[in-house]
């Protein structure tokens, strides 16, 4: 009799955990299994994604929108003490070389000073590449890790194929809308809120953009790095979706990973990177300082980078510049 107890219990418990399971499957936003994305729209060989929406004609337009001559500076300084994600550091270390103790070199007493870094390219403000994110080992355009990825960098999807990105941006202001100096971490940017914004600010989104969020979040910066790093305002797959409609080259924003973060609707990590970068090929704009920008209340302007070509990375260090 407990036998039969138990073994019914058994079946119980198991089919109670294959539902579980069945339904936890059914929610995730990022279907591991899903392959219908492993040939690119640009083409079987392509390495640049949304990259190819650059063209002289878009640098043309994007330079019209310069009207004072006017330039900013859309990076955070970084040193050692700047909150990275998980194991990320930087550190920087000045020398002078066979100048140890004052000496010099040649008749004019010729002296200089060199610098080493050794850090993490992921640290401040930073283009995220194409080769960066991938679904189960998989990246953009169906490039397996396996063929691609070696210790001393990718041969494919480096951050040395990406062009200089001359283009329009526009910044949504999210702390207005909020009515918040800092919106809560957790806070999912819809599609409806966007379009809010976009309304309130008298722009719209256009093919070839790159589209920046400014969320307040870089104020918690020495104040409270815990916070900065554990949680974070920002799009959702619904946006992720929308965005990536609308033909952009790059997403992101004041924030470490240019999503929500935990994700509210399942226990994936960063779908919303896996879908732009591996599934559409749109880049990652992480940290950048958007606060001159909503001060002057300059909502679209020029946007200019070219990024360090280190070969063989998926990410850099950037200091990209608003012209308006």
């Amino acid at each position: 009799m407990m036998k039969k107890i138990y073994k019914k219990a058994l079946l119980a418990g198991l089919f109670v955990s294959y539902i579980f399971i069945a339904q936890a499957q059914e929610n995730l936003q990022i279907d591991p299994k899903d392959t219908s994305w492993h040939v690119s729209s640009y083409g079987k060989d392509d390495e640049i994604g949304a990259a190819n929406l650059l063209t002289p004609d878009l640098v043309l337009q994007s330079l019209q929108l310069v009207k004072k001559g006017k330039t900013l500076s859309l990076a955070v300084p970084i040193d050692k003490h700047l909150p990275a994600f998980r194991h990320r550091s930087f550190n920087l270390y000045s020398m002078q070389p066979g100048g140890q103790g004052g000496k010099t070199l040649g008749p004019n007493k010729f002296s200089f000073i060199d610098e080493m870094v050794n850090a993490w390219t992921g640290v401040g403000t930073q283009l995220n590449g194409i080769g960066h994110i991938g679904i189960d080992n998989v990246y953009y355009n169906g490039n397996k890790a396996i063929d691609f990825a070696t210790v001393e960098g990718v041969k494919k999807l480096g951050i040395e194929k990406v062009p200089p990105i001359v283009t329009r941006a526009v910044v949504l202001d999210m702390t207005a809308y909020y009515g918040k100096d800092i919106v809560p971490g957790s806070t999912e940017f819809t599609v409806a809120d966007i379009r809010a914004v976009l309304q309130k600010q008298r722009i719209s989104i256009r093919k070839g953009d790159v589209v920046l969020f400014n969320t307040g979040w870089l104020k918690l910066i020495g104040k409270d790095n815990n916070q900065f790093l554990e949680t974070e305002p920002g799009i959702g797959m619904e946006a992720a979706n929308w965005l990536a409609d609308q033909g952009i080259v790059a997403f992101g924003g004041d924030t470490w990973a240019s999503e929500v973060y935990p994700n509210s609707k399942s226990k994936e990590e960063f779908p919303v990177n896996q879908f732009m970068l591996a599934k559409r090929g749109i880049y990652n704009l992480e940290l950048i300082d958007t606060r001159p920008l909503v001060k002057e209340k300059i909502w679209e302007f020029l946007f200019v980078l070219g990024q360090p070509l280190y070969v063989g990375s998926t990410q850099v260090n950037i200091n990209p510049v608003a012209i308006y």
